[in-house]
């Protein structure tokens, strides 16, 4: 794992995901059988169809209750995204993001994520088994435009010499994003990459990449209930220099592959594909939630589109770039944003 930039040549593989599309949901519904990677219980998910503009709702069976998959109904982002429903504190999803981003990633609009707990297996700790049930349902198109958010001018949250930021890109006709992270660890160091979000793309490049975590950091982590279904048949565990998973990793850049992931999930609550542009540096679940609280906060912000058209009552002003002197991504290849040493 050297940790230095791959180029991506995506020219020619990626479809429309926002404005021309229509709406998508399952098939038929399909299960698996997993445990939690924080909380050790074991718990059935199952994927179902769902009606056109219904969005992704999540589903305790075991409690009755629905939960909206939006970014207001996120109650904790401390290492996994955690949604809830106001005032029952017994009724929450954990560690949401891997399947809200193979939903996103494969172009699912419409869709009711069942599980009998208070969290998504963890499965292998990636989004790939996600994909694989998703593309084994089938994928039914809906007569119903799918209708996406055009960011309108930037949009940025901070913490330290951590930041995630949005910003308006004329030309996208989906998501792209740029990110790097930057880590102690030798096995992980300093990583970036920049991919545009499609189904072909998320597939390829980073639906196998999985959650990963610091041997040091395992005892104290289940030492406050976290990490108790975790094992490195679900997670990259790395000590130092070394990964201590016997089968090595799975692709270069596996670790910062993985951080775009689950930012592809977050993102995800937004409740409609994003039209733009995100560069992250060391973002994680907390400044994802923040991102999307600070979006929405002002309609300026942001514009609904539907068939290539602003469709908001604020959509007077013309979608633009944004502010000038923003870099472009060019090619869409691959480039390096500068990086501190220091871990997150």
């Amino acid at each position: 794992m050297d940790g230095l930039p791959h180029l991506l040549d995506l020219h020619g593989a990626l479809e429309p995901k926002g404005p021309g599309r229509s709406q998508q949901t399952l098939r038929t519904a399909i299960d698996c059988v997993g445990v939690g990677v924080h909380s050790g219980q074991r718990s059935r998910l199952t994927l179902r169809p769902a009606a056109a503009g219904s969005g992704i709702v999540f589903r305790r069976s075991d409690l009755g209750v629905d939960i909206p998959a939006r970014f207001d109904h996120v109650v904790d982002t401390k290492l996994c995204t955690v949604l809830g429903l106001p005032g029952r504190r017994d009724a929450v999803v954990g560690t949401v993001e891997h399947v809200m981003a193979a939903l996103s990633g494969m172009g699912i609009s419409n869709c009711i994520v069942e599980v009998d707990g208070p969290e998504v297996p963890i499965l292998d700790g990636s989004a790939a088994p996600f994909v694989f049930l998703i593309e084994c349902a089938g994928i039914l198109v809906q007569a119903a435009p799918e209708r996406a958010i055009a960011i309108r001018r930037p949009i940025r949250v901070s913490q330290g010499d951590a930041f995630v930021e949005l910003r308006p890109y004329a030309a996208a006709p989906a998501l792209s994003i740029t990110m790097s992270i930057a880590f102690a660890d030798a096995a992980i160091g300093e990583q970036s990459l920049a991919l545009r979000i499609a189904s072909d793309s998320f597939r390829r490049e980073l639906a196998a990449a999985r959650t990963f975590g610091r041997a040091a950091d395992v005892a104290t982590l289940q030492a406050h209930g976290l990490a108790l279904g975790g094992s490195l048949e679900n997670a990259v565990v790395v000590d130092g220099a070394n990964v201590l998973n016997p089968g090595g990793l799975r692709m270069a850049g596996e670790f910062v592959r993985h951080k775009m992931l689950d930012a592809v999930g977050d993102l995800a609550l937004s409740g409609a594909p994003l039209l733009g542009r995100l560069v992250a540096h060391k973002s994680g679940h907390a400044l994802n939630n923040r991102l999307l609280r600070a979006l929405f906060a002002d309609d300026a912000n942001w514009a609904w589109v539907s068939g290539g058209t602003p469709a908001s009552a604020t959509s007077g002003l013309p979608l633009s770039e944004g502010s000038a002197g923003l870099p472009s991504l060019g090619s869409w290849q691959e480039r390096r944003l500068p990086v501190a040493a220091a871990p997150v």
